[in-house]
C-alpha cells in the first residue's frame, strides 16, 4: 500500500516534499487571486482547505513554509487595498494556522510525516492485530477475541499474541494491558506486541513472563509497565497453567455445573516493575463444553466503582449469555456494559 502512494505521488511529479510545498503555496497565490477579484466566489476560508491538505501531504518544515505564505498573504492583501478581512476571519485563520501547525508537530514526534506515515501506522494497527490471530486448532475448541479501544480511537493498548508449540500441541495465549489507553499506549503495544510475539511459543511456558518483564524493563519507557495474563493449554487433555503478570483472575465457566467460578492466578507483579520478579502458575482443566475467559481491567472496571463488583457482573453475564452455548466474545461485551473511556479486552477459549 505505501509503494502504491509514493508511486501514484511520483507519476504527477509530486515524490519529494518540495514539490508538493511548491504546489500548495501556488494553490494560496490562486485563492489570493480569487479572493480579490471573485469574492463570492473564493471566501478568505479557503485558506483552510489548503492547510488540511497540507497537513495531510507535508512534513514540519513543508507545513511552515505552507502557514508563512498564507500568514503574509492575509496580510498583504488588506495592506495593499485589494481587500478586507473581518476581526473574525484573522481569528479564525490564526486559530487554524496555530492548530494544524501543532498537529504536525505531533505528527513529527512520532515519525508519521505525510500520506505515507498515516499507512505506515494502520500497516502497524494491522500487525498489531495480526499478532493475535490464532493458529488453526483441533476440532471442538476455539478460540474468540473481541477488543474495543478507549473513545474508538484507532489504537488500543490491550493486545492478544498467540503460538501454538510441541508440533501443534500446546496453544499459548498471553492477553496485554500496556499502561495508558488509546493512541499513547498504542504506540507502546506497537513495540511490545513484536517483542512478545517473538517470544511466545519460542521459550518454555515458565519462562515467557519473566522474559517479558527483562524486556520492559529495558526499554526504560516513562509509563513502562504492562500487566499480562498467559495461559498454556494442553489440547488434547484440556489441562492448562495460568500465570499472572499483575493481571486480574481469569473466569472459567464449568459446563457441567454451571459454576462460573475465578481462576486464583495470584500471580507476580506486573511487567517493567521489579528486576528478577517471579510468576508462579497455577494449573487447571478444561473439560468439555468448559471456557475460560481472560479479559482487562476496562471491561470490570469504573471509576470510583468497586472492582470486585465489576468482576462478579462479569460473572453473571458469563452465566446467562454462554452457559447456553450460543453467546460470543461481543455479546458478553455488550452485556457487561463497560464505558468506552479505557481499553477493553476479551479472549475466550472454548472447548466443545
Amino acid at each position: 500500500m505505501l509503494d502504491r502512494v509514493r508511486a501514484c505521488l511520483r507519476r504527477y511529479g509530486l515524490g519529494s516534499q518540495q514539490a508538493l510545498t511548491t504546489v500548495l503555496v501556488a494553490l494560496t497565490l490562486l485563492a489570493s487571486a480569487g479572493i480579490v477579484w471573485a469574492r463570492p466566489w473564493v471566501p478568505p476560508s479557503t485558506f483552510i482547505l489548503i492547510e488540511l491538505l497540507g497537513a495531510f501531504l507535508l512534513r514540519m518544515r513543508g507545513m511552515v513554509v505552507l502557514c508563512a505564505a498564507i500568514a503574509v498573504q492575509f496580510v498583504a492583501i488588506p495592506l495593499a487595498g485589494l481587500g478586507e478581512f473581518t476581526p473574525g476571519t484573522f481569528l479564525l485563520q490564526g486559530i487554524a494556522i496555530a492548530a494544524l501547525l501543532s498537529f504536525a508537530a505531533h505528527r513529527e514526534r512520532l515519525g508519521l510525516q505525510g500520506a505515507p506515515g498515516e499507512l505506515m501506522i494502520v500497516d502497524l494497527r494491522d500487525r498489531l492485530a495480526a499478532h493475535g490471530v490464532v493458529p488453526p486448532l483441533p476440532d471442538g475448541w476455539r478460540v474468540e477475541t473481541a477488543l474495543r479501544s478507549a473513545h474508538r480511537e484507532a489504537f488500543s493498548g490491550d493486545f492478544v499474541v498467540t503460538a501454538t508449540r510441541s508440533a501443534g500441541s500446546v496453544l499459548e495465549i498471553a492477553l496485554v494491558d500496556v499502561s495508558g489507553k488509546g493512541q499513547d499506549a498504542g504506540v507502546r503495544s506497537l513495540q511490545l506486541s513484536g517483542a512478545l510475539a517473538g517470544l511466545i511459543g519460542q521459550l518454555p511456558a515458565p519462562d515467557f513472563l519473566p522474559a517479558a518483564n527483562a524486556y520492559l524493563l529495558a526499554q526504560d519507557w516513562e509509563e513502562g509497565f504492562a500487566t499480562a495474563v498467559h495461559v498454556s493449554l494442553i489440547l488434547a487433555t484440556g489441562e492448562y497453567t495460568v500465570a499472572s503478570a499483575g493481571h486480574l483472575p481469569p473466569v472459567q465457566l464449568h459446563a457441567g455445573s454451571g459454576l462460573v467460578g475465578l481462576v486464583p492466578a495470584g500471580g507476580g507483579p506486573a511487567l517493567g516493575v521489579l528486576a528478577g520478579a517471579a510468576f508462579p502458575p497455577v494449573t487447571g482443566r478444561l473439560d468439555r463444553g468448559d471456557t475460560l475467559l481472560l479479559y482487562t481491567d476496562g471491561l470490570v472496571e469504573t471509576p470510583g466503582g468497586d472492582l470486585d463488583l465489576g468482576i462478579d457482573r462479569l460473572r453473571g453475564v458469563v452465566e446467562g449469555v454462554l452457559s447456553t452455548g450460543r453467546g460470543d466474545a461481543d455479546d458478553v461485551i455488550a452485556r457487561v456494559g463497560a464505558g468506552e473511556g479505557d481499553d477493553r479486552a476479551l479472549v475466550l477459549l472454548r472447548r466443545g
